[in-house]
């Protein structure tokens, strides 16, 4: 509310004081000196009144203004520190997003040079399985020509003696057939042989193979 003294509303947030000199009361209460042919005192005293009244409603519109600014300045107040807070909010959380990301690539990336390690150790491991696997492969195959030298060299072995003793057996052969081949001249002009008594000694031998 105004002071009527002052004639001056509450002032608003950083407007400076501004001090009436003239107050409705000042206006209601003025007196005049009467002068010859002077003015009415009714119609001046109702003047007088009529500007008090739009000078007191002035002043009070004016406070009602002051005091809406003084409301208007809070909430703008208010908006402004909300707007600042939503910016500190949307910068921390941008860079909290940032951080997150930055975070996640590099962890991706301490992801994909473990696997890489991990994959090339299993390469390793398998190249190092491969060329046992070969190594042993390779012993096998020579062994298997080894032992196939071997038993080609058996065989021959095997071959050239019996060869070598079909070789010494052949003229016993021969001469066992020539022996037993009858002449054919001959068994036709002699008469069959007739057989002749056994040793004793070999009859008894026969005796005691058959008992």
């Amino acid at each position: 509310m105004f002071d009527q003294k002052s004639g001056s509303g509450a002032p608003a947030s950083g407007e400076p004081q501004r001090v009436m000199k003239i107050a409705p009361l000042d206006l209601r209460q003025a007196r005049f000196k009467t002068a010859f042919r002077g003015f009415d005192k009714t119609e001046v005293t109702a003047l007088l009144t009529e500007a008090a009244d739009d000078y007191e409603q002035a002043l009070r519109e004016m406070d009602r203004l002051r005091q809406e600014l003084s409301r208007m300045e809070a909430l703008l107040g208010d908006h402004r520190e909300r707007e600042t807070n939503l910016r500190n909010t949307l910068l921390t959380a941008q860079k909290l997003a940032d951080q997150i990301k930055e975070s996640a690539q590099n962890e991706g990336k301490l992801i994909v040079r473990e696997a890489e390690g991990r994959a090339s150790m299993v390469l390793e491991k398998a190249q190092v399985r491969l060329d046992e696997i070969e190594r042993a492969i390779n012993e096998l195959r020579l062994r298997r020509r080894n032992v196939e030298g071997s038993l080609e060299a058996s065989i021959q072995a095997l071959y050239h003696a019996l060869e070598f003793m079909r070789e010494q057996d052949k003229p016993e052969r021969d001469e066992k057939i020539r022996l037993h081949r009858p002449r054919q001249a001959d068994a036709s002009a002699q008469p069959q042989p007739q057989p002749q008594p056994q040793p004793a000694s070999e009859t008894t031998r026969d005796e005691r193979r058959q008992g």
